[in-house]
């Protein structure tokens, strides 16, 4: 079969199709294998599907390019190591679909900029490098070497290194990332912003507060034999459903799960796992054994309730729920957390959470009774104006209990995107330590900058101002993941020039600046062919574990180059002349990566030896302090003494105006991050279309609204702005009163950019007040 260069979807879906069904309340089982299979045969045909899928996440395969869930041991790996989520997104890069220059010369890019995201996407992978300068109405190819000499065109002509920003998504190799951030370093610049920073910088802000470092403390061992599972503002049904068959393991070996969400996810209540005959003969396993419907930014309240439970259950039992040996000899500040908790109100707690204090009571026993406990959270924690603090207590809970550094316990935050946090590993962050920066150093010979660089919403803040006018993304849809998304839009028009290295198209493609560079690179299916032979990369998952990645198929076009070959090239030709540039063989690096691992070996800790531990088969875990010696390396001084740290923090939540909805953006299920596969969310009952907001019943009732009655959203903010997003479909749901939600990115437009968590600045997704009023 040859490539198939037609476009699969319509320029503009009318989202006025939309039907509902009765939320589902079992997640995967048989519908997820049939829309794998269909999105396969629809994008790769039946033979490309089978031999496809079969490599995802194997040892000597490729690592799946959707969400950052860990691999089982090698002999425990089933042939189909893959989720309906990922098989999708290896479907999209696997496709036979092509965007030629043809392509690109039929559709100016003022008509595409009508087009949809899920439009967009499915036109299939991009194959040559394409340039629209200054001017232009549509996007021309233009050679490798024509597009390097842009880029370092625009960057020479920057007063400061400053001005420019760097991009990454969590797609990106460890090999690729450091090579990049290697790049912008040499340039003069710490100005790496990240996916992290929208998603779990508040997690990574707690918790290197609390522990000393700002990753999950357990392994995927620890996952199946807890205790108790306490599973918070997460949904891994839509968002990492291979957590489900870790969890089923869990109840099967004996553990408790507790549920806490404000919708009744169908993930996180029951699993027909579609590799087993139970999950798909029979009806699977129940998963959680309580279910909290909590209100949006209440968790801060729930884990304060928890810590005020068991310190009264450790006084009525005489002891035995504290652990007071851990407390003392690994801890400091417990007295003061102590107090504060006991203090706060059960009122309180419950107006805050929306819980009656009988239902935390319950769980608090659970945590109790339990010799081994977790708690696993995402986005619906790290997104409120309270996430640090909300996390810092979280893990004030799991200390007071001795539930770090011991099987079956610890923290457990899910990454959403496979390799964000192996880019962080890798120094992409905007304030990386100064160990770090001493390494980088001394392993090629110059002075990196010291000064912090800006952060996603500085990026932003930094183009509004006129002081960024550079914009590189490796990987990612920029425009469309970021908050304020209209002015968003707008301010990336200013820019004098804006790269995007990409596999397929996406609405940061048709927002562009003066100058407008798509430079199409290999996908992680993909053989990577360099001078030494195919390379691989290499990948850290949620739980530190890191391994390889082999692509097997033949790359979408010949005129593909690795983000690699990208970077360097990029390098090569920019800092050329630069006297304070790291001294560095970019072709060396190019052309065998083993000479990158080389150099990360020596410049970032646990990765000694990096070759050989990653031909190991399915590679090696990074040392994780906390876990393996109970040792905190916070900031206490003392070195060898640091200890863990109990923090005090006000209880904070969110209050809604008379007549107004707090509102949350969320996934379908039917998308990876800003990835669009199709308008429906069956797990949910929503089909046909995205632009629908769920609220509860009689919320709808109150405001004299229907189902499917077509309704503008106006978000309000404390400095007296607003930000409308028009024409969405309600939709009764099972949310809490006063609570509402809407997917993403269509609703990022609600967001201002000042709307940020403190300390972390992260974007407020999960709290936005809204009203509702009837479109126009």
């Amino acid at each position: 079969m040859g490539d198939d260069t037609t476009a699969r979807a319509e320029p503009n879906i009318d989202d006025a199709q939309l039907r509902t069904t009765k939320p589902r309340t079992h997640a995967t089982g048989w519908p997820a294998i049939g829309h794998s299979l269909q999105t396969g045969e629809e994008q790769m045909g039946a033979v490309r599907t089978a031999r496809t899928l079969l490599g995802v996440n194997q040892v000597k395969g490729y690592d799946c390019m959707s969400c950052a869930w860990p691999d089982p041991e090698p002999s425990r790996r089933s042939p189909a190591e893959f989720c309906e989520s990922g098989a999708k997104a290896v479907a999209e890069e696997a496709t036979r679909r092509r965007v030629t220059p043809e392509f690109f010369a039929a559709h100016p890019v003022a008509d595409l900029e009508g087009w949809d995201d899920y439009a967009l996407g499915q036109q299939g992978r991009i194959t040559h490098p394409m340039l629209l300068d200054a001017g232009d109405t549509h996007y021309r190819p233009v050679s490798w070497d024509r597009a390097f000499d842009v880029v370092k065109e625009e960057i020479d002509r920057l007063a400061s290194p400053d001005e420019a920003v760097f991009y990454t998504s969590g797609r990106t190799s460890n090999e690729a990332a450091f090579a990049y951030q290697l790049l912008v370093r040499s340039l003069g610049t710490n100005n790496l912003p990240d996916c992290s920073n929208m998603c779990h910088e508040s997690t990574t802000r707690a918790l290197t507060q609390t522990i000393g470092i700002g990753k999950a403390s357990v392994t995927i061992d620890d996952i199946e034999h807890a205790d108790l599972i306490l599973i918070a503002g997460q949904n891994p049904g839509t968002n990492a459903p291979r957590m489900l068959t870790r969890l089923e393991n869990a109840k099967r070996n004996g553990g408790r799960i507790v549920a806490v969400n404000p919708l009744r996810e169908a993930g996180l209540l029951h699993f027909d796992n579609p590799q087993s005959v139970r999950g798909l003969v029979f009806r699977g396993r129940q998963l959680a054994d309580e279910f909290l419907q909590i209100r949006l930014g209440g968790d801060q309240a729930l884990f304060q309730g928890l810590g005020k439970v068991l310190i009264e259950l450790d006084a009525e039992r005489g002891g035995g729920v504290l652990d007071r040996d851990f407390i003392e000899h690994y801890t400091e500040g417990f007295d003061h957390w102590r107090d504060q908790v006991a203090g706060v109100a059960w009122a309180e707690i419950e107006l805050a959470s929306g819980l009656r204090e009988a239902q935390i009571r319950t769980v608090g026993r659970m945590v109790a009774d339990a010799g081994s406990v977790i708690f696993a959270w995402a986005m619906g924690l790290t997104q409120h104006t309270n996430a640090v603090a909300t996390i810092r207590d979280l893990t004030s809970v799991l200390l007071a209990t001795g539930n770090i550094g011991k099987p079956g316990a610890g923290l457990l935050p899910v990454r959403g995107h496979s390799n964000v946090q192996g880019d962080r590993t890798m120094g992409i962050w905007e304030q990386m330590p100064k160990p770090f920066h001493d390494r980088l150093d001394a392993e090629f010979a110059f002075r990196s900058p010291r000064e912090k660089g800006f952060d996603t919403v500085e990026a932003l803040e930094a183009m509004h101002a006129g002081r960024a006018k550079v914009f590189m993304g490796l990987g990612g849809n920029f425009a469309k993941a970021t908050p304020d998304t209209e002015a968003t839009e707008a301010v990336l028009r200013t820019l004098d020039l804006t790269v995007q290295v990409s596999t397929k198209l996406n609405r940061s493609h048709v927002v562009h600046g003066r100058r407008a560079l798509i430079l199409p690179c290999l996908g992680r299916t993909e053989i990577d062919l360099q001078a030494s032979g195919p390379q691989r990369v290499s990948v850290e998952d949620t739980v530190s574990a890191v391994h390889g990645s082999h692509g097997h198929l033949q790359p979408a076009s010949p005129d593909l180059r690795s983000e690699v070959a990208i970077v360097t090239g990029i390098a090569e030709r920019v800092l050329a002349g630069r006297p304070n540039a790291a001294r560095a063989d970019w072709a060396a690096m190019r052309d065998d990566y083993r000479v990158i691992r080389t150099h990360i070996s020596h410049v970032v800790p646990g990765f000694e030896a990096y070759e050989e531990k990653l031909d190991v088969p399915g590679g090696f875990v990074l040392p994780h302090a906390p876990r393996d010696t109970r040792h905190f390396a916070t900031n206490t001084e003392g070195g060898k003494d640091a200890r863990a740290r109990f923090t005090v923090n006000p209880l904070e939540y969110p209050h809604i105006p008379e007549g107004r909805l707090l509102l949350q953006t969320l996934r379908s299920h039917d998308q990876f991050n800003t990835t669009i596969y199709g308008k429906d969310d069956r797990y949910r009952g929503i089909h046909g279309a995205r632009k629908v907001v769920l609220v509860h019943p009689e919320d709808l009732r109150d405001r004299g609204l229907a189902e499917g009655d077509l309704v503008d959203l106006v978000s309000e903010w404390t400095d007296g702005s607003e930000r409308r997003a028009a024409g969405w479909r309600v939709v009764p749901y099972n949310t809490p009163r006063g609570n509402a939600a809407a997917y993403y990115p269509e609703a990022n437009v609600l967001m201002p950019l000042g709307s940020t968590a403190k300390e972390s600045n992260t974007p407020v997704a999960k709290a936005i007040v809204i009203r509702l009023e009837p479109a126009a």
